[in-house]
């Protein structure tokens, strides 16, 4: 520009803006891409779940002879990049608050707790409490609870104090 304008030297202008005049002089002699970008394109195409290093792979396969630093800054270049999957599926529609409890025996809660002794056996504990009063039900302590043992143990409690009021949000028994 200023060459042009001002009719100042190359070697002039190139000091002015700082540079040395084997850098503006630089002219790239790398050969043109566009066939190594239409072939990593339509590759990348058929094979969505390749990521550049595989891509490598099928172009030296192809013969097609390219570093594979060359080859990731082209597969930047043209924006390649591996399709993300699809995340975790969501509940559609809003979420209605869970009901707080109007009085005592309407929601139970159960929960596990596991520690282990000084010799190293493990235990479990199930504590079953009512949501409203905070009183504990129950409390089964064994080494192994399996879903028999403690649909037994709430059928035991069920008989004591009686089951826990249906709400429209839980299913009906069957």
């Amino acid at each position: 520009m200023a060459m042009e304008e001002k009719g100042y030297s190359q070697r002039r202008a190139c000091s002015l803006v700082d540079i040395d005049p084997r850098v503006f002089r630089y002219r790239s002699t790398r050969g043109d891409d566009v066939a190594i970008r239409a072939k990593l394109k339509e590759l990348a195409n058929q094979r969505r779940r390749f990521g550049y290093h595989r891509l490598h792979i099928l172009l030296k396969r192809e013969g097609v002879e390219i570093n594979w630093k060359r080859l990731y800054q082209l597969y930047r270049e043209e924006r390649l990049t591996v399709r993300k999957r699809g995340g975790r599926k969501r509940a559609l529609g809003t979420r209605a608050p869970m009901t707080i409890p109007q009085g005592p025996n309407q929601r139970w809660s159960l929960d596990f707790v596991s520690d282990a002794l000084v010799d190293g056996r493990r235990f479990r504990i199930l504590c079953v409490l009512d949501d409203f009063s905070r009183e504990c039900l129950a409390t089964v302590v064994d080494n192994s609870l399996c879903g028999e043992r403690v649909g037994r143990e709430l059928n035991k409690i069920a008989f004591r104090t009686g089951y826990p009021a249906w709400s429209s949000r839980t299913r009906e028994p069957s």
